[in-house]
């Protein structure tokens, strides 16, 4: 009996390479574009990359570029070239009549990622509203066969164009689903209002740092939590307690660059959640080669949301997996990221930032007794503010 096993796409990765992207910059961000790819079922075969002073506004990199991506799909029958940046309905259109496969960029890959780890109604309607935004201004190269109104029994009527009926009922879909998001909204509103009197910490980070996997150590709890991008995009609220102290813990959908406007618009009712803690958790992958730019990322969408000026505890995770080259005997060079020990990293201002920061390994409960106290003691200073006559917590 044959096993019915899926088949894998194979793709091509394309970067560019412009005044705001050096060399290594383009690179890591195909590895995270690989990965992406990867979480979304599919196998990089190879990359390609551009240098120009700015992406080509008919095809996003040269002509020339373009022909040496077209013989390699044609030599290697590959079926899918992705984009590392958002394209334009006219770049989308023009690459795909050029290279005649499947053409994505990064967002619409987020957007298939997200739609495939979406499990509960809420996450699925965001996802379907920040999908039908995407798709809006791009209808006209789906529709190229139906560009003259079809005759005939049924057809007959004010000679209003197909893509044109499409774009209506779109509109019409996204208004709907926009209300449903200002219903649940409402819902969540209550909710946190029936929270109100316990402090409320939420976890955030870029994706795939460890979030889940300490929501599970704090909690006890059963979050799922895997090796991949997106791996949560529910918002999960557990309530724990350290000693005598109880709170909330809260954790949220990981953060990327590039990531989509309309899916921070789309998870507003999620990213509240984070707007309305007492304490942010910023948990950093910390064996990650860019984790510091990471951490900016991460800040510029606080900033983004409107919520960077709340108190941030870091929590810098996988030190079990943080390596780096030792200098060599002599070597007075400057110290980097790529030759620094983990002891020397821990004086730096990277473990100075907001409060002194925690190094753990939640995998391998490293260090995870003096996080707890320290999170003890960050909760305990809430409580006191608050509740400053409930002598029975103190």
């Amino acid at each position: 009996m044959i096993e019915n096993t899926p088949i894998t796409e194979t793709a091509i990765l394309v970067g560019l390479i412009t005044g705001r992207q050096d060399e290594a910059r383009v690179k890591e961000t195909l590895d995270e574009l690989s990965f992406l790819l990867e979480t979304a079922g599919g196998d990089p075969v190879k990359r390609f990359v551009q240098k120009l002073d700015k992406p080509d506004s008919r095809t996003f990199v040269g002509s020339g570029k373009l022909e040496e991506i077209k013989a390699f799909i044609k030599t290697e029958k590959v079926g899918t070239v992705v984009f590392d940046d958002e394209l334009s309905p006219s770049q989308l259109r023009n690459i795909e009549k050029e290279l005649e496969c499947k053409v994505l960029d990064r967002t619409t890959l987020i957007l298939d990622i997200f739609a495939k780890r979406a499990r509960t109604a809420t996450a699925r309607t965001q996802v379907e509203l920040a999908q039908l935004q995407y798709l809006l201004p791009r209808l006209s190269r789906m529709w190229t066969h139906l560009e003259k109104q079809r005759g005939g029994i049924g057809m007959r009527g004010p000679g209003e164009k197909e893509i044109e009926t499409d774009r209506r009922i779109i509109r019409d879909k996204i208004s709907l689903l926009k209300e449903k998001l200002k219903d649940i909204d409402k819902q969540k509103v209550t909710q946190r209002s029936g929270r109100e009197k316990l402090v409320r910490i939420a976890l955030i980070g870029y994706t795939n740092v460890g979030k889940s996997t300490l929501m599970n150590l704090l909690s006890k709890s059963d979050v799922f939590a895997e090796n991949k991008l997106f791996a949560t995009l529910d918002t999960t609220v557990r309530k724990v307690v350290i000693d005598n102290l109880p709170f909330l813990l809260t954790d949220t959908v990981g953060f990327i660059r590039k990531l989509p406007h309309s899916l921070v618009e789309s998870f507003k009712s999620t990213l509240d959640e984070v707007r309305e803690a007492d304490l942010l958790l910023h948990v950093v992958d910390i064996s990650h080669p860019g984790f510091e730019d990471q951490i900016e990322v991460v800040n510029q969408t606080l900033a983004d949301i409107k919520a960077a000026d709340k108190p941030v505890m870091m929590v810098f995770n996988k030190v079990d997996a943080y390596s780096f080259t030792e200098k060599e005997e002599g070597d007075l060079s400057p110290s980097t990221k790529e030759n620094i020990t983990l002891e020397e990293l821990k004086r730096t201002w990277i473990a100075k930032m907001n409060s002194p920061a925690q190094f753990i390994s939640a995998t391998k409960k490293t260090h995870l007794d003096e996080f707890r106290i320290q999170l003890y003691k960050a909760i305990y200073d809430i409580h006191v503010v608050r509740y400053p006559y409930n002598k029975l917590l103190y």
